[in-house]
């Protein structure tokens, strides 16, 4: 399906970085540094995009989940593609408290945690969907592993 060809040079990408109503907005800007997520985020590039990346609290993070998947509550990160090829077009959607919360629980820090989720949503934004089979899975798991270990991250299934 996706190969793991490394590319030689990074695509280019648009980026928009938005922050929604947050309580600790301070704290996930600090964390989000925009020429970081720009780079989380190319390295997962298979090609050109204009990505738009919006951090936002629980309200409405559960109103997106309930009205575009039919599930009544905030989840850490929400892809909605609209093009693929020739130039990847995505808005990335993450619950800042749900992400912090994670991070916690994993024992991760909240950079780490937002730059998988990042390389996570831009890869579900080029097709890559761990949902469809436990070989999928596995494939799209691994291939975010490798990702960012180029990014000198740690693997973030351990």
């Amino acid at each position: 399906m996706h190969g793991f060809a490394s590319k030689m040079r990074l695509n280019t990408l648009q980026l928009s970085l938005q922050f929604g109503d947050l309580a600790d907005a301070a704290l996930h800007r600090i964390a989000l540094p925009r020429h970081k997520v720009a780079r989380w985020i190319r390295h997962a590039l298979a090609a050109d995009a204009e990505i738009t990346v919006r951090i936002v609290g629980l309200e409405e993070g559960r109103a997106l989940n309930r009205d575009y998947r039919q599930k009544d509550y905030a989840t850490n990160v929400l892809t909605f593609d609209y093009t693929r090829e020739p130039l990847v077009t995505a808005d990335l959607v993450l619950c800042a408290p749900v992400v912090e919360q994670e991070a916690r629980e994993q024992g991760k820090t909240l950079q780490a945690h937002y730059a998988h989720l990042l390389v996570h949503g831009t890869l579900h934004a080029q097709g890559w969907d761990h949902e469809t089979s436990r070989a999928d899975a596995e494939e799209m798991e691994a291939y975010e592993i490798q990702i960012l270990a180029r990014l000198n991250l740690p693997n973030p299934y351990s």
